[in-house]
């Protein structure tokens, strides 16, 4: 069973022929505050504390601040933040049932899905003032400081990089800020380059660990990707199946990627689309299974199908439609809201 951690609403078709960088509707800082109410009137939750601060600092250092409602083509549970000029969107994402408390992921948008950048807002912002303070050398004015305002100051003291005396910066972020995926990928594969292959192992092991990045796939599929490479093709494959229990759009690369490692066909992607037919839907309720968990492993298993190809469209209504079903009508809202 997959949970995603995870009258029908109107909503408009999704634009296909053109590059989704210019669809999407710009808005200005200080319009801050829509996110805010986009966060607790339509994504139902409650909006992270330093959120302008962070959209202020994005907007800063180049990046265009983009309506949350600026969702076409997007998976339906981001909440877009900013651009860059790669095209790249940063956006919160928003679990439909996340456990009470649990705070709003940073996430890159991806073709098949997201791309974990932080646990949370905070984690973000004192990432972004640290790397600002190591740059300050290379030319950096400081202005990201001024942008954080007193949620900067509550997170980071400038010059403590420095007066750390710890040399690599990756080093200083996952000792003083917390745990990120890119930054423990690349120790894995420093270690490689340095001919520690136990140190890589281990580290690629830890980077599993289950309440670090809860929900997301990405670490089961690093770990079987480093595994294949030092020959240990049974362990690679029996992490790979066990990254294809969450969610295929956590995966961080392509399902077919991780399907491969995990010596599987299709057949996973069959059992799937069996589990959505009216017969696989007749044959869970038979079992005992409550109406209201149907219809969600249900819309997980949808957001699954959609990520294969990154064609989230086809799937809105009737994943907004099993929400509803399982009684989380704001969530099935939230889904089909768009500018």
């Amino acid at each position: 069973m997959k949970v995603g951690l995870v009258g029908v609403v109107h909503r408009t078709p999704c634009p296909t022929s053109l590059p989704l960088r210019h669809v999407r509707t710009r808005v200005s800082c200080s319009s801050s505050s829509g996110h805010i109410s986009f966060i607790k009137d339509v994504a139902a939750t409650q909006p992270p504390e330093n959120l302008h601060h962070l959209l202020k600092m994005l907007q800063t250092r180049g990046e265009t601040i983009l309506s949350p409602g600026s969702r076409h083509g997007l998976i339906p549970l981001a909440i877009p933040l900013s651009e860059n000029f790669s095209g790249d969107v940063t956006a919160l994402l928003r679990w439909p049932t996340a456990p009470p408390g649990m705070d709003m992921p940073i996430v890159e948008v991806r073709k098949h899905g997201v791309w974990l950048l932080a646990n949370n807002v905070d984690q973000y912002i004192h990432r972004i003032l640290v790397e600002e303070d190591a740059n300050e050398l290379h030319g950096s004015n400081g202005e990201l400081f001024l942008a954080s305002s007193e949620a900067g100051k509550k997170l980071y003291n400038r010059g403590d990089f420095a007066e750390s005396q710890i040399s690599n910066l990756d080093a200083y972020l996952l000792k003083k800020v917390g745990l990120f995926p890119d930054l423990l990928e690349r120790k894995v594969l420093r270690h490689f380059e340095e001919g520690d292959q136990v140190s890589a192992l281990v580290t690629g092991e830890f980077y599993t660990k289950k309440d670090l990045f809860p929900g997301f796939g990405r670490p089961f599929v690093f770990n079987a990707e480093i595994l294949l490479k030092v020959g240990r093709t049974s362990e690679a494959k029996d992490s790979a199946r066990v990254a294809l229990k969450s969610p295929w759009w956590t995966l961080g690369c392509a399902y077919q990627d991780v399907a491969g490692i995990a010596q599987w066909d299709d057949e996973q992607i069959e059992y799937v689309k069996e589990k959505v037919t009216e017969e696989g839907r007749r044959e869970d309720l038979k079992k005992g299974k409550a109406p209201a968990q149907v219809a969600l492993d249900e819309a997980a298993f949808l957001l699954d199908l959609a990520s294969i190809e990154g064609n989230w469209c086809d799937h809105l209504d009737r994943i907004a439609k099993c929400y509803k079903e399982a009684g989380l009508n704001e969530i099935a809202n939230f889904i089909l809201s768009r500018d």
